[in-house]
């Protein structure tokens, strides 16, 4: 099959989810024999022209002057591209900023959409953009061949609404076991003497919720926060708690193998993501054998179930810090690790993927 990607920064991965699931995913299929071409930010990193023999097509992406708007742009150039290159299929990551160019897709191509997490209840977007996204959500779901949900409430929510059926599939993550303890000194910090926090800076992953229990708890134990806080909300933040010794901002990591041993050596580790399907850090969290403390919502809850602990404020967040140790919850850690070994490990999921399309393909052949 001739298959392109869409949707995404670019890869290899330098920012988020998505960017990490099409570098295994495009990865995986040229060594299953398979034709891929990604769709990478003229401005990605990454220059070359493949990407262990993944086709890397680069396409203007005005983000960096326009903002949000500039995705548009840079999501209709991809579009305007895949036109002129005879693909099989197209996977479309997402739907935020490319769906309202549906129309311009090209008619050939089966066009199956990753339909993310339900973006319009994102807090960070005012009602106007809300109501937009609402909009985006429902021209992706009408006229996308096919749907893949992330998360089984995902997948009851496009029922429920758009009378649309969509394929289950999780994001993966790679069982780490591999420990090394030395790379702990690049971040001064000690093995279990450590909790952490990863996300994107928005209101919806909770930051502000797990850090105002930090801050009741008064515990001292170092916490790091990861993610990129160069926005409005990351000063927001690093202002709110200056005066905190224990709050150490670290920016984004990038490096999967440091992500990997700090998740592994922390001493808990606080999931606040409530908006969206499956979240890849909480799975790399368990393929991590963090301890999991996880804000209390169903799209969590699904994934660690009943093998972590919940949160729903900032008095929560105190009392988890103050109550839970590690040694005491080895069971937890387990039973989640072998989860991704059994349900989210990424040959499984790439192989899910793979199974979709070659069914897309052959119903496309005999007009099923």
């Amino acid at each position: 099959m001739k298959i392109a990607i869409l949707g995404t920064r670019g890869i290899p991965n330098y920012y988020g989810g998505f960017e990490q699931f099409a570098e295994f995913f495009s990865v995986y299929l040229v060594q299953k024999g398979h034709e891929v071409y990604c769709y990478n930010s003229h401005n990605h990193k990454f220059q070359e022209k493949t990407f262990h023999g993944v086709n890397i097509i680069h396409q203007h992406d005005p983000e960096y002057k326009y903002g949000t708007f500039g995705q548009f742009i840079y999501d209709y150039n991809c579009i305007k591209d895949s036109r002129k290159r005879d693909f099989d299929i197209i996977l479309q990551l997402g739907y935020t900023s490319n769906s309202i160019w549906y129309f311009l897709l090209p008619k050939k191509p089966i066009i199956i959409t990753n339909m993310d997490g339900i973006e319009w209840k994102r807090s960070k977007y005012s009602r106007p953009v809300q109501q937009f996204l609402r909009f985006a959500e429902r021209l992706a779901a009408i006229s996308s061949d096919y749907l893949v949900s992330d998360s089984l409430g995902i997948q009851t929510f496009l029922k429920k609404r758009y009378k649309k059926d969509s394929t289950y599939i999780a994001y993966g993550a790679h069982p780490f076991t591999n420990p090394n303890e030395a790379i702990l000194e690049q971040y001064h910090v000690e093995k279990e003497n450590f909790n952490m926090i990863m996300a994107r800076f928005e209101p919806e992953n909770n930051l502000q919720m797990v850090l105002d229990g930090v801050v009741k708890s008064k515990d001292e134990t170092p916490i790091l926060v990861i993610g990129n806080h160069n926005t409005k909300y990351g000063e927001y933040l690093k202002n709110r708690y200056q005066n905190n010794a224990s709050i150490r901002f670290m920016g984004a990591i990038y490096n999967l193998e440091h992500l990997n041993n700090l998740r592994y050596f922390s001493k808990l580790y606080f999931h606040g993501h409530s908006v969206g399907g499956t979240n890849p850090s909480l799975l790399e969290a368990m393929a991590s054998k963090a301890l999991i403390l996880a804000h209390n919502n169903d799209f969590n809850k699904g994934i660690i179930k009943q093998n972590g602990y919940y949160f729903a404020n900032a008095e929560e967040v105190k009392n988890l810090l103050l109550t839970i140790k590690k040694n005491d919850n080895l069971q937890f850690i387990q039973n989640n690790f072998e989860a991704i070994v059994n349900e989210f490990n990424w040959d499984k999921i790439n192989g899910e993927y793979l199974s979709l399309f070659e069914q897309c393909m052959a119903r496309s052949k005999t007009g099923k």
